[in-house]
């Protein structure tokens, strides 16, 4: 149910503060440096964890109520605490803390009364996780000092947005910011859910660059990617019934059945099998401290992006071609889900504040937005705020 953010949410506040040292958790959002739209279809991912991060404490209630206040919404929302289970999806930010608690239920754990006070850093709808942010610090503010196996977490918090949100999402997002490592990026194997540390190269920043744009394609295009990709599977199966997902398909068997498969689903597939290839090639050139090497990968896999998951747009395609023809910028590439949101760069550390004033002045010349900045720098996974 809906509340209105007024009396309810000051009364809330000064409850919420006068009560004895509530219980903080912090949960970051994350920057997939390579291997996008791979995760659901099984293959490898390449994020690093964000210092931004989702904050979100809890204080025990008396109301009967699961009750939350979002401060940079200055919303409220409240469930029956006792019926989380029965709740119904509201379709907007409230979905995602009950969908969590839901999937909590579910899963054996008790949802008692409780305020949750709710404070993010990280963009709305830029391509850096704000939802799977903020579902990973809400499952640990209503597990408290319940322990739960991480995986288990960020698995339930998928399940969350899956099933509650109704997003058919991967599992990146929310493995991301529960694994993620401070200096280094964690190279995702999807299927086995197993990850490994990949130093990053000192000589180079990463820049995400936000267009400012969200163009209302992005979910109902993810889904359509989701199916397209099914159907290429299926239409794989018939060759070679050991497919299971387009990570089971190699370049080289792609090329031997790809005639087979309908126009776009072939598309989809093309851009799926090349793009699990250019993971592993750039954590090799990360360890490798190959920096041409690393740039030349982003822009294919934003190439790829651009023309076979066709996901980018005309403000990305201009901030990834401005960025590299700039000196000191060793590649670009659009991240996260698309139609909008982020670039990610690899930028000279000398070349930063250059980059920054050339990007701005011609994406307002050309757009007339003010695009934002973000160092990024891999920051540890989520946790309890000592």
């Amino acid at each position: 149910m809906v509340v209105t953010a007024s009396a309810l949410s000051e009364a809330f506040l000064q409850q919420f503060q006068t009560r004895h040292a509530p219980d903080c958790f912090r949960a970051p959002g994350r920057v997939n440096l390579i291997g996008e739209h791979t995760d659901y279809n099984q293959g490898l991912v390449l994020p690093i964890a964000l210092e931004m991060a989702c904050y979100v404490a809890v204080a025990s209630a008396s109301h009967g109520k699961l009750r939350v206040y979002s401060s940079n919404l200055k919303q409220t929302r409240e469930w029956p605490a006792a019926k989380i289970g029965s709740a119904l999806p509201e379709h907007d930010w409230g979905d995602y803390v009950a969908g969590v608690a839901q999937e909590l239920a579910r899963s054996g754990y008790e949802i008692a009364p409780c305020d949750l006070y709710i404070r993010s850093e990280v963009p709305e709808g830029a391509g850096l996780s704000s939802s799977a942010s903020l579902e990973v610090a809400t499952a640990l503010a209503l597990l408290g000092h319940r322990s739960m196996d991480k995986l288990e977490l960020a698995k339930l918090c998928q399940r969350a947005e899956s099933r509650f949100v109704g997003m058919p999402c991967g599992i990146m997002d929310q493995y991301a910011s529960v694994f993620g490592k401070e200096g280094a990026a964690i190279q995702i194997d999807c299927r086995n859910l197993e990850y490994r540390a990949v130093r990053l190269p000192p000589e180079v920043r990463i820049v995400a660059v936000n267009s400012m744009v969200k163009h209302e394609l992005g979910s109902s295009a993810y889904r359509e990617r989701v199916a397209e990709c099914n159907e290429a599977v299926a239409a794989i199966r018939k060759a070679n019934s050991a497919v299971e997902s387009l990570r089971d398909v190699t370049p080289e068997c792609f090329k031997q059945v790809q005639n087979s498969i309908p126009s776009t689903p072939r598309k989809r597939a093309r851009h799926i099998i090349t793009e699990n290839e250019r993971v592993s090639k750039f954590s090799a050139a990360a360890t490798a401290v190959d920096l041409a090497e690393m740039g030349r990968l982003f822009l294919a896999s934003h190439r790829s992006m651009q023309h076979d998951y066709e996901i980018s747009c005309e403000e990305l395609d201009f901030l990834v071609e401005t960025a590299v023809s700039l000196k000191g910028i060793e590649g670009a590439r659009m991240t996260g889900g698309g139609f909008g949101g982020c670039t990610v760069n690899l930028v000279r550390p000398d070349a930063v504040e250059c980059f920054r004033k050339k990007i701005i002045s011609a994406y307002e010349e050309r757009f007339r937005i003010t695009p934002l900045f973000y160092e990024c720098t891999p920051a540890p996974g989520a946790g309890a705020l000592l």
